[in-house]
């Protein structure tokens, strides 16, 4: 049985079983597993064909041996990750068979056939084979031909720029990967700088002092063609393209002028077809390529195997299973004769191409016998002297000695500058303006263990900045640690926080960062409503942070400042483009480690720094972000001490590690790599250029994309942010609203409607004038003696049971309530709102209706003793408007207030008292009022006025009190008071603090007739 399916580290071919007796009889199902992409030369649309025409020849050629060959083709089945799915179809083809990979967690003890798998880590495996050229024989050409040396054509080389874009191809990630890696031959033979950008490639052509004057990279002549565009190209500069599989090189007669400084590393010309040969099936037109025609061979391989080991079985019967098969061996294939060394990789010929208008083979290297020869004696090269420059600028003696000067001079200058520190003036760093303080508090204490820091933040350089604490310094640093803080300055990442200096305070020294708004990681992950998973923090975004973290660890990795230390997830913090910046890094010589839950097992044991020791923090934070749990999170134990104790001595061969399952990760390949970041021994631990490639590599795979740019995961970040910001707005603007509601429901009950529509549109109320409007005025009768005999509690909650009943009925009225003061209920109509000659009847309705409640009211503290009102009714012109800023007031103004006041003031009890002007104005309306004539009345300042009483409305009948009559009236007067603690000795005795009781306290302790409150018992007491 055959199975051909994709790893993350590249395409393979697997074959389960290679029991040659077993297929005599029967016939071999080949399991094609591929992502069913659009993007990748070896999509499974391009690659289904090639097999099937495979099968189709294999099968004509099989018929004497065996029954021939199956296919089966396995597309995505909602599983997030290509190798899981590869696992399962695997362990379901024989469950006998264990499958093994160090990179994913396989057994490989079956033989697998790849169509890639170009990594160092996939080398000399036993059971691994691979057609296409792996990144070991590119690196071992390199080193062979840096090192060999051809008479006037070719000198010596020793030094090189290693250029590694951040959109590199599936094969040239890991060619490059292999010139980089430090325990790789190449760096660890050649002295090669990596170039991570255009801008640095750009900046070292330009430098004169550069490293060297060979810059290699991978890719397409369009890679060149970008690079030359914007830069002036020095003549000495050799340019090496690694192009594997492009075969327009040999086939093409004419060039590219700007490939005329290019040297093209690419495989010779042996393919036995051409880029543009295809085959038609019934729904596809498929193209061939080197990844397509190395799955055709690998079925050819398979069935050539299989029948020379089935015609040995006859010569010898006792022959088992093939242990070591496609080892040391050749075979024809579409792709050219192909020749297989011991341990299963593909030997073939390179081609060093150069072009003088058309393409030419200018060198030849053997990956089976290590040697590079000329194919070209007297090439037309575009360099001095037609022949490849030095990879050092070529100087005089006496420019050599000169330079040499300059450069010792300027060494000394800079190994000086390093030496040198200045604090940052204090009075550079201001404070932050009002409208950043309410977002950034300018004291901020975090604690930390025991201690207490003080972070402060200001701006500086008219940038936000934190300012944190070095405490276990004076400012006046050592030379050691001015180089530190030197080398500090010039970091500039994007996943690394600015460092801008120290600043010297009178209350200590203090390092200038730059300022994340969002805060620390930490943070963020508590943080579950603002950043909820279901709508945010999906596996994307926490692969996605793991990504910036993995991109900032490696950089400074690779900086001078070379290892962190101190890595957790509170000094990873994330800015207002949630992107995740490290912080804290350097100042080793300032700051001591500690032994936290993120510090490694070995650094436990003996305090130090190293980098393997950040690769195992980072690993703890990314079980973290992936569970959103407390740091280090275990179900078996939860005490600090404790876990920090197992970690350091473990028990037996199973080390103390958190709680992590495949089922929470969701991702094969992820699961994986963080299980191997927390490995107890560090030489396990990978470094974080390859963590760095293999979470990029997850991370393209999510979107079937096989290379990502950065830009491209940005703007899908900005929109899974933009997505969650929606919501969030959504579900803050109904609570927005809400409020709003709330607010303005509360304002309308302190003031008009169109009151307040004024004030929050304009600021202010304009004063109006009224021709006609209605004032309604009422008290109790006898309030004073009410009060003398009742609490103050009792008396408010006296006046909140009638004023809410009044309240109530207002409600049924077109009337608005002015206010109250005291007993006074003052109400109006006809304002601001006017009615015409409503304002009267809406009045009147409403008294009658408070009236007619007044006759069944009891007081729950005085049940029995009557409570009465007195109601006045006046009508007239009337001027209305707010007063004052604070607790601003809706007010009347005008002779009408005040006659309408007069009018409950000379009233009678139970009685509603009306001017003549309002019964005029209730005579003009059909409403028909029923009333009583009193006849002429004095009022202060207005003299005699002929005045009513109102008692109903013809046709409706209202349950009126009957008004007490004069000398009832005068009586109760007289008799209230002791009407009234007769009722509360009925009561109980109980000591009630009265506001009589109070009275008579004062009357019996003030000797010299003060008041109260201005006897002191403490004469050290001062208002």
């Amino acid at each position: 049985m055959l199975g051909l399916f994709w790893f993350w580290f590249g395409s393979v071919l697997s074959v389960s079983g290679f029991d040659v007796l077993s297929c005599r009889n029967s016939s071999v199902t080949l399991n094609v597993v591929l992502l069913e992409d659009e993007n990748s030369p070896w999509s499974l649309k391009f690659v289904k064909d090639a097999v099937e025409m495979a099968v189709e020849e294999e099968n004509e050629k099989n018929q004497a041996e065996s029954d021939g060959f199956n296919t089966t083709h396995y597309r995505r089945r909602g599983c997030g990750s290509s190798t899981c799915e590869a696992v399962e179809i695997l362990k379901s083809l024989e469950k006998s068979s264990s499958v093994y990979h160090q990179e994913v967690g396989l057994t490989l003890t079956i033989p697998i056939i790849s169509a890639g798998s170009f990594g160092l880590s996939c080398d000399y495996k036993d059971k691994l084979t691979r057609l296409l050229p792996p990144a070991r024989k590119i690196s071992e050409f390199f080193v062979h031909f840096w090192n060999v040396s051809f008479t006037n054509l070719k000198p010596i080389w020793k030094t090189a720029y290693i250029y590694k874009k951040l959109d590199n191809t599936e094969e040239c990630f890991w060619y490059i990967n292999a010139l980089e890696a430090p325990s790789a031959l190449f760096a660890s033979s050649i002295s090669r700088e990596m170039l991570r950008s255009q801008g640095d490639l750009e900046d070292k052509l330009k430098a004169q002092d550069r490293h060297s004057n060979i810059f290699v990279l991978c890719g397409t002549p369009d890679d060149v063609l970008a690079i030359k565009k914007n830069t002036t190209i020095p003549p000495h500069v050799v340019f090496i393209l690694i192009d594997l599989y492009n075969d327009g090189y040999h086939t093409n007669e004419s060039s590219f002028e700007h490939m005329r400084d290019v040297l093209v590393v690419t495989m010779h010309s042996f393919r036995n077809y051409s880029r543009n040969t295809s085959w038609k099936t019934n729904t596809t037109v498929s193209a061939l390529n080197d990844y397509v025609v190395a799955y055709h061979d690998a079925v050819v391989l398979f069935g050539d195997m299989m029948r020379q080991n089935l015609k040995e079985i006859k010569q010898h019967p006792f022959s088992g299973i093939i242990e070591q098969p496609f080892r040391n061996m050749s075979f024809e294939g579409m792709g050219g004769h192909y020749e297989l060394d011991a341990s299963g990789d593909r030997d073939l010929n390179l081609s060093v191409v150069y072009t003088t208008g058309s393409y030419k083979t200018l060198f030849t290297f053997s990956t089976s016998l290590n040697i590079t020869w000329v194919n070209h004696t007297d090439p037309d090269l575009v360099w001095d002297g037609s022949r490849l420059p030095t990879d050092k600028r070529a100087h005089s003696k006496l420019a050599t000695f000169k330079s040499s000067v300059c450069v010792f001079r300027q060494n000394r200058r800079v190994r000086f500058d390093q030496k040198k520190w200045s604090h940052i003036n204090p009075s550079l760093i201001m404070l932050l303006d009002d409208k950043e303080r309410n977002h950034i508090s300018l004291t901020v204490k975090e604690k930390k263990g025991d201690n207490s820091v003080l972070i402060h933040k200001g701006r500086y350089d008219k940038k936000p900045v934190i300012l944190k604490e070095l405490r276990n310094t004076d400012g006046n640093f050592s030379e050691e640690q001015r180089i530190e803080l030197n080398a500090l300055l010039r970091i500039d990442y994007y996943n690394l926080t600015k460092f801008y200096g120290t600043a010297k305070f009178d209350c200590g020294v203090f390092g200038v960062f730059e300022f994340c708004e969002r805060g620390s990681l930490r943070y963020v992950l508590n943080d579950k409503i603002s950043y909820p998973d279901e709508s945010f923090m999906d596996l994307e975004f926490k692969i996605s942070v793991m990504y910036d973290i993995a991109k900032g660890m490696s950089y400074l990795h690779s900086s001078n400042v070379g290892v962190h230390g101190r890595l957790k997830s509170t000094n990873c913090v994330v800015d207002n483009r949630m992107v995740v910046k490290i912080t804290d890094f350097g100042c080793n010589t300032i700051l001591t480690p500690g032994k936290d839950l993120w510090t490694a097992p070995e650094h436990m044991r003996v305090q130090g720094i190293s980098q393997k020791g950040d690769v195992y923090s980072f690993a703890i934070i990314s079980q973290e972000i992936i569970l959103r749990k407390s740091p280090f999170h275990t179900c078996c134990c939860s005490d600090t001490a404790e876990k920090l104790y197992r970690v350091q001595y473990p028990r037996g061969p199973n080390v103390f590690r958190p709680d992590l399952s495949f089922e929470s990760v969701g991702e094969t390949e992820l699961f994986v790599l963080i299980k191997s970041c927390w490995e107890e021994d560090p030489e396990k631990r990978p470094d974080f250029k390859r963590i760095e490639g293999a979470l990029g590599k997850i991370f393209s795979n999510l979107h079937n994309q096989a290379n990502a740019s950065y830009m491209d995961n940005l703007i899908r970040r900005l929109q899974m942010y933009s997505r969650n910001l929606e919501h969030l707005v959504e579900e803050r603007t109904a609570l927005y609203k809400a409020e709003r509601d709330r607010a303005d429901q509360l304002n309308f009950m302190l003031l008009p409607g169109p009151v307040v529509r004024s004030l929050k549109e304009t600021g202010r109320v304009e004063p109006e004038l009224y021709d006609e409007v209605t004032i309604y005025f009422s008290d109790i009768v006898c309030f004073t003696t009410l009060c003398h005999h009742s609490t103050p509690m009792e008396v408010v909650d006296m006046l909140n049971d009638i004023y809410k009943n009044f309240d109530s009925i207002l409600d049924h009225h077109d009337v608005y309530k002015v206010e109250t003061i005291g007993d006074a209920y003052m109400v109006a109509s006809g304002l601001p709102r006017r009615n015409g000659n409503r304002h009267a009847v809406d009045i009147c309705l409403m008294a009658l209706d408070i009236l007619e409640f007044m006759g069944t009211y009891q007081l729950r503290h005085l049940p029995g003793i009557p409570l009465w009102i007195r109601i006045g009714i006046h009508s007239g012109p009337c001027a209305a408007g707010v007063v004052g800023n604070k607790m601003p007031r809706y007010c009347l103004f005008g002779d009408t207030v005040n006659t309408a006041s007069r009018m409950e003031s000379t009233g009678l009890p139970l009685r509603i008292h009306v001017s003549e002007s309002t019964i005029k104005i209730l005579q003009r309306t059909d409403c028909q009022f029923e009333c009583e004539h009193r006849g002429e009345t004095y009022l202060k300042g207005k003299g005699k006025e002929m005045t009513y009483w109102l008692t109903g409305v013809t046709g409706q009948k209202y349950n009126l009190p009957i008004p007490p009559t004069a000398e009832n009236f005068q009586r109760l007067q007289q008799d209230l008071a002791e009407r009234i603690v007769s009722t509360l000795d009925k009561g109980g005795n109980e000591r009630r603090k009265t506001l009589s009781t109070r009275q008579r306290r004062t009357q019996r302790h003030s000797s010299d007739g003060q008041p109260e409150y201005l006897h002191l018992n403490d004469p050290t007491t001062y208002l």
